[in-house]
């Protein structure tokens, strides 16, 4: 269970994430949605440790986030964070070193599975292939938390199909998944539940089954009632 109770951070002037309390559970992958600067990343990198909130809790399975939860929480960030020199697998072997969750095994069946290969030097990656390559690297773990931060942007159409396969293959009921992307009919397909985040606020918190049954609407449907007038 991972719990977001009350968290705030502010930056200078600006309030990226504001008052967001919610309970998120294993065995679900959730989307979570909003405009750029509506606060998404800024609550991920939260979750992950990387920055601390300024106000407010986060915990997983009932003890606050701290440094050591970076074992369980595989965290995939927008910003590159790898070397030029390296090749992909280097970059194995990078994460081998950090994290003794990652299987280079999983990790080399990924490449393969992404139309990579190991031998490839990351300074002659496309845009797309370094896209691929971070996901790989990510679901190489095995974590209890896995955020993917925008895992589809530069990926072309038939690239995202192997994406989407990836994280399908890796979600199970031990597992919670937590995606962020500007393409929401394209996550549809994947997740069962969608978190609305609007100018640092948390908006609502919706099943797809629900949407589907109850309000006769899809998640993009929704996306475009809670966002339209942004």
């Amino acid at each position: 269970m991972l719990e977001s109770i009350n968290v705030t951070k502010k930056f200078l002037n600006k309030t990226a994430v504001e008052d967001v309390t919610m309970t998120l559970e294993k065995g679900h992958i959730y989307a979570i949605l909003g405009p750029n600067g509506s606060g998404k990343t800024t609550w991920m990198k939260m979750v992950a440790g990387l920055i601390k909130p300024t106000s407010g809790t986060i915990r997983l399975d009932g003890k606050e986030i701290d440094i050591q939860s970076r074992k369980e929480i595989a965290y995939m960030s927008t910003e590159p964070y790898f070397y030029d020199w390296m090749t992909i697998k280097d970059v194995g072997k990078y994460y081998n070193d950090f994290f003794e969750d990652f299987s280079m095994e999983r990790f080399a069946y990924l490449v393969n599975e992404m139309s990579l290969e190991m031998n490839l030097k990351l300074k002659t990656l496309s845009s797309g292939m370094m896209a691929k390559l971070k996901i790989a690297a990510t679901m190489a773990r095995d974590a209890k938390i896995y955020m993917l931060d925008e895992p589809l942007n530069g990926i072309d159409l038939i690239a995202r199909d192997e994406v989407m396969k990836t994280i399908i293959t890796y979600a199970n009921e031990d597992k919670m998944l937590i995606v962020s992307s500007h393409l929401v009919e394209e996550l549809e397909m994947i997740v069962d539940t969608a978190i609305f985040i609007k100018n640092a606020r948390l908006q609502g918190i919706y099943g797809l089954e629900s949407l589907r049954i109850n309000e006769g609407i899809s998640i993009a449907d929704k996306y475009r009632e809670v966002y339209g007038k942004c």
